[in-house]
């Protein structure tokens, strides 16, 4: 009787071979590391692309190893355009059950979710905000745990960003709730503190109320006629949408906000007092991630961007991260999740965590279901 019980299905038995297209928003203008990414989009999607090229990752986030010697080499690299990585037989960890990938960039996000509805494409991220719909339109989706923070950054040495009770202020102002309900269509998280729930066990102390009456009494004692000007990154439809949600409650505050979108890549304007940001942690580990965006707010911002030791105790990530809250120099908004749209032939699919890789070397095309 033996070959009956746990016998596997043939047609989920994983398979060698086939051409995985993806389809990413991002324009890469190099595969090399050392080259410097023209903003933060084309940053995450060089380096998605690096962890399938190079062996390893070291603790700090450089790459280890050569190029090609990861699961996968470049074969064709069209800037900003296209790329083709061929699978490495000689890969340490196993040869990928993928022949190649295809990678198209610049894709627009309607275009992205077309192609993967007329199958003409197997995999593309997604934006959060289209997540329902996506779903309502039959595509296959795939959300990872909150792991992107949407923060405002104000600038240091700016006359307003220095007064504490603008910065309090402009926080309690912010309907978090709504801009998760309406904005996010329910695809995030209200944030309060600079760490998720789920990494830190700790984001629950931080408040996400929003508190116009308070809000309108600190900015009742700021002498003159004050105002704060937001910037954001006019090429993101969702930070622009976020930017204008804020200046819509920074008013119902009796607060004076103004937003401005600059370029990807362009110099914020002189007279930016603060920025929206986004955040991906660099880790699911707490003290990693919250190292990683002192590193990335400090220089900017004013706050103490001293790196967390090694052995830090949750008690003492927890102090830190409260002290840069209390501070108001950041203001986080809202933790987003990394949506992914796949196709019907995508095999063993597992949502990457906090800064990790597309997981492509372990995907196996099958037959359309």
């Amino acid at each position: 009787m033996l070959g009956i019980v746990g016998r596997a299905d043939p047609a989920r038995r994983p398979k060698y071979g086939g051409t995985l297209r993806v389809e990413i928003g991002a324009v890469v203008n190099s595969p090399d590391p050392a080259v410097a990414a023209a903003n933060p989009e084309e940053a995450a999607a060089k380096e998605r692309i690096s962890a399938l090229l190079y062996e390893r990752r070291n603790a700090d986030g450089t790459f280890a190893g050569v190029a090609g010697s990861g699961p996968f080499r470049l074969a064709e690299w069209d800037p900003g355009k296209h790329a083709t990585l061929a699978a490495n037989p000689e890969f340490r960890g196993g040869r990928a059950f993928l022949d190649s990938i295809e990678i198209q960039m610049g894709r627009a996000a309607r275009d992205r979710l077309l192609d993967l509805e007329v199958d003409k494409a197997d995999f593309a991220e997604i934006p959060p905000e289209e997540a329902r719909r996506a779903t309502e339109r039959g595509v296959r989706v795939s959300t990872s745990q909150p792991e992107e923070l949407l923060a405002i950054a104000f600038v240091a040495g700016r006359p307003i960003a220095e007064d504490a009770r603008a910065r309090e202020a402009l926080s309690r102002s912010i309907d978090r709730a709504a801009i998760v309900n309406f904005i996010l269509q329910k695809e995030g998280e209200a944030a309060g503190g600079l760490l998720p729930q789920w990494s830190s066990g700790t984001a629950f102390l931080f408040s996400t109320a929003v508190d116009p009456a308070g809000a309108k009494s600190l900015w009742s004692q700021i002498s003159g006629s004050p105002k704060i000007v937001l910037g954001y990154d006019a090429s993101d439809s969702l930070e622009q949408s976020v930017a204008e949600r804020i200046v819509v409650n920074a008013r119902d505050a009796g607060i004076s906000v103004t937003a401005e979108g600059t370029l990807a890549g362009a110099s914020a304007p002189a007279d930016c007092d603060a920025r929206i940001v986004r955040l991906p942690m660099a880790a699911p580990h707490p003290a990693v991630a919250l190292t990683r965006f002192l590193a990335v707010l400090g220089p900017g911002s004013g706050i103490d961007a001293t790196p967390l030791a090694d052995g830090t105790s949750p008690q003492q990530i927890y102090d830190r991260e409260r002290a840069i809250v209390s501070g108001y120099r950041v203001v986080p908004i809202v933790w987003l999740p990394q949506v992914y749209g796949l196709g019907a032939r995508v095999r063993d699919w597992k949502a990457p965590a906090a800064g990790e890789g597309w997981p492509f070397a372990d995907v196996w095309i099958g037959d359309a279901q």
